[in-house]
């Protein structure tokens, strides 16, 4: 099982590697493909290799223009089969951090809930890989409040970490409305950028495909780069449709996503990082606007 891990890891780096390659030549040959079609001079880096640039383009079709991505291999079975979700806590968890963690499980559909206990991470990232878990979900706290949430989205990656704020539970919430247990519809707002959409996905692979039926809504809303969560569930009345939350209701912020799972510390790739210089540039919105691209 190991050897066969290990394998399979390196097949995913080798096709990440030939993937950012041909990216490389896809981008040569538009380029030199927009210059001809506009009669413009050729960039000069692209001089040398032109002819052969053009040589290619003549056997291109639109198919082999396009350039897979590496999640096109993490999320391959997202829509065709129900993600398989294990929710933990860090180490020796408050009584208000193993409450949010029995809240959280009720959010996810086909989620599982285990004590972290004295289990080192790899032993629980190697157990989730043997009975096909898609995503490992750890919740962090400071002094018993909630304040983080790693996703690990297995067998490979990527891995995304967050800040959590201003969470409220259940038991919080004044007249807070009963749990449904049926796959939520999903609200994604305003995540336009490539890390954007890169950090959606993350989020909504973790739930099912819910049924046309269902009276179930979880909305992620991205404002200034933080990510308002709500759960609510709702009903028609006399032709009017009445909403109830159900709570818990929080707020996310990213500070680096990963190409890797959560065990391996020192030798996976890191795809996005907030860095703290980021604060005192020019306002910037990492998910909503396009100007990301300069810090990936």
């Amino acid at each position: 099982m190991i050897r066969r891990q290990q394998r399979l890891r390196r097949e995913y780096l080798l096709r990440k590697s030939l993937e950012e390659q041909k990216r490389i030549i896809t981008e040569k040959k538009q380029t030199v493909k927009k210059s001809l079609e506009e009669r413009k001079q050729l960039p000069t880096n692209l001089r040398k290799d032109a002819l052969d640039l053009q040589h290619a383009l003549d056997w291109d079709d639109l198919a082999s223009e396009q350039v897979t991505s590496h999640e096109d291999d993490e999320y391959r079975w997202a829509g065709v089969e129900d993600p398989k979700v294990v929710i933990t806590t860090s180490r020796d968890p408050s009584a208000r951090l193993k409450m949010f963690a029995k809240e959280f499980k009720l959010i996810v559909p086909n989620s599982q809930r285990i004590n972290r206990g004295n289990y080192q991470m790899k032993q629980l990232v190697e157990t989730c890989r043997a009975n096909n878990i898609t995503d490992f979900i750890i919740l962090h706290e400071t002094r018993g409040e909630p304040d983080g949430l790693v996703i690990c989205h297995l067998p490979f990656g990527p891995t995304a970490y967050f800040q959590m704020l201003n969470t409220v539970m259940r038991h919080d919430i004044p007249n807070v409305g009963t749990m449904s247990e049926a796959y939520p519809h999903l609200i994604i707002n305003n995540f336009n950028t490539k890390l954007g959409r890169r950090v959606a996905n993350i989020l909504k692979y973790i739930f099912p495909v819910p049924k046309e039926d269902s009276k179930r809504v979880v909305t992620f809303a991205n404002e200034n780069d933080y990510i308002s969560f709500r759960h609510h569930v709702y009903k028609t009345v006399d032709g009017k449709i009445e909403i109830a939350e159900v709570g818990p209701r929080f707020e996310l912020r990213l500070y680096e996503i990963k190409l890797g799972t959560i065990e391996i510390e020192n030798a996976i790739d890191t795809e996005w990082a907030f860095r703290p210089y980021m604060n005192t540039t020019k306002k910037r919105q990492f998910l909503s606007t396009n100007v990301e691209d300069e810090t990936t």
